[in-house]
This record gives structure tokens, C-alpha cells and sequence, in this order.
């Protein structure tokens, strides 16, 4: 076997850059993205890793990206955006875009670079997704059917892949501490009826994040998925993750729904 290639999106901070770091120091070839890596800081750059633009919003860029870094053995969609806001409130052109970032552009850049990984007989695709895809949260709707969407292309996508030596798999992190409640894009009128309850909300999940696992534990789990031979359709880690899908399997849905809404000062 080869020194195998990677492309890590979303890898200058969080997650990704942890993913990207640890990958390097496996041997790998590592490239990771960013919006724009000109402006990174030296410390937005770990040692090993080669950074290519990419705008995941804009397919030009996703295109782009894909010829930038030509062949690749694993791809690990991280980069993403965090959106809040009661349903009745989302602006359409912020839904949208958040599709774009999370759903349409993971999901472009997976078919421009799946073909040459089966040709090769090797490849490995994991979508960095979340638990809330699992159980939903109040006023996290577009968030939540984000990453439900990216699980669902991978699950129903492993099918058509696995023959080929081709691993599709989704990472569900828990609350996590990465710093992403201060990056979230939150979105309520001035006179919203929703306006306690999602301050209520925000403040729970922000708390939940600041105790939340290290970008370090998830990149062990990513890595775990990238490693294994036969990789699992989902990996979950952080937020008491056995435990709570265990309960998930063996109790009524209604309360899986109460305790997370408990959990988040909503009952």
C-alpha cells in the first residue's frame, strides 16, 4: 500500500484541523481547506497539512477544489455552518445557503472525487454530522435536516459503494467544545413569540457546549472510521452517546423528545 492522500474541509480550526493534524502525523498526505487560506494564521496550519481554497457555498470553488488536490483515498466533509432560529423565522436565503454549505456542496464535492476511489479499489468518505440529526431540537430545524440530509446521502450511498472497496460513514458528534455556539448564525424578529423559549434554548446548548468533548476526542472517532476496515454506517461520540441511543432503541420516541427538550430547559 502507498502513502494514502487525504482532503480535510473545514480543516484551519476545530474538528477539521485536529483531523488534518492527526491524519499528517499517521503518514498520511494531507490536504485541508479553507475559505481562504492566504489569511490563515500559523497556528490555523498543522504541521504537514497543504491548504487549497474552498467555498462551499459557491460550486466554482467546490469544482475548483477538486482539481486542485486531483486524487484522493479519503474525504472527510467537515466544514459546515450552525444555524438557530424558529422555523416561522428562518430567512429562505439563509436556508438556503445553509444547504448549500452543509448539504449541496459535502454532497457535489463526494461525486467529483468517489469515481476515482473506485477505480482504485480504496476510499473512504465520512460526513462529520451531529447528534441533533438523531434528536432534533427545537428552533434547530434547518441545522437538524442539514445533517439528516448528509446522513442520508451516505447511508443510502454505502450500498452502491461498498462493492467497490468504497466506505461511506457518518460521525455524529455531541455538544462539543470547539467554540462553535459563538460562530452560530441565530436568527429571531424583534417582536418573535419564540423569544424566551429560544433564549432559553441557546443558553442550555450553549452551556452543553462549553462542557462538551474536545475536537481531539472526535478526530479519534473520525480516524477510528477512517481505519477500520469495514467502517460502521455511524459513529457517535460525546453527550453520553451510548447511553442516549441506547434509551432511544428501547423507549417510546415521545420520550426520547421530552428528555431532549428537558435537557435544553424546554419542559
Amino acid at each position: 500500500m502507498g502513502r494514502r492522500t487525504a482532503l480535510v474541509t473545514g480543516a484551519s480550526s476545530g474538528i477539521g484541523r485536529a483531523v488534518a493534524r492527526d491524519l499528517a502525523a499517521r503518514g498520511y498526505r494531507v490536504w485541508g481547506t479553507s475559505r481562504d487560506p492566504e489569511a490563515l494564521a500559523p497556528e490555523s496550519r498543522p504541521d504537514g497539512v497543504e491548504f487549497t481554497a474552498l467555498d462551499l457555498a459557491d460550486p466554482g470553488s467546490v469544482e475548483a477544489c477538486a482539481s486542485a488536490v486531483g486524487e484522493v483515498d479519503v474525504l472527510v466533509n467537515n466544514a459546515g455552518e450552525s444555524q438557530s432560529g424558529p422555523l416561522e423565522e428562518l430567512p429562505p436565503e439563509a436556508v438556503e445557503r445553509l444547504f448549500r454549505v452543509n448539504v449541496l456542496g459535502p454532497v457535489r464535492l463526494s461525486q467529483l472525487l468517489i469515481p476515482g476511489m473506485r477505480s482504485r479499489g480504496y476510499g473512504r468518505v465520512v460526513m462529520v454530522g451531529s447528534m441533533l440529526a438523531s434528536f432534533p431540537l427545537a428552533y434547530r430545524s434547518s441545522y437538524v435536516a442539514s445533517k439528516a440530509a448528509v446522513k442520508g446521502f451516505a447511508n443510502a450511498a454505502r450500498g452502491e459503494l461498498a462493492p467497490y472497496g468504497v466506505w461511506l460513514t457518518t460521525v455524529e458528534p455531541g455538544s462539543i467544545n470547539t467554540g462553535i455556539s459563538e460562530r452560530r448564525t441565530k436568527y429571531l424578529a424583534e417582536d418573535s413569540p419564540h423569544r424566551d423559549r429560544f433564549r432559553t434554548m441557546l443558553s442550555a446548548l450553549d452551556g452543553n457546549e462549553a462542557r462538551g468533548v474536545s475536537a481531539e476526542r472526535v478526530a479519534a472517532t473520525v480516524l477510528r472510521a477512517i481505519e477500520a476496515p469495514r467502517p460502521r454506517q455511524l459513529y457517535a461520540v460525546g453527550s453520553r452517546a451510548p447511553l442516549v441511543f441506547a434509551l432511544r432503541r428501547l423507549t417510546p420516541r415521545r420520550v426520547t423528545e421530552t428528555l431532549v427538550a428537558r435537557a435544553h430547559g424546554l419542559r
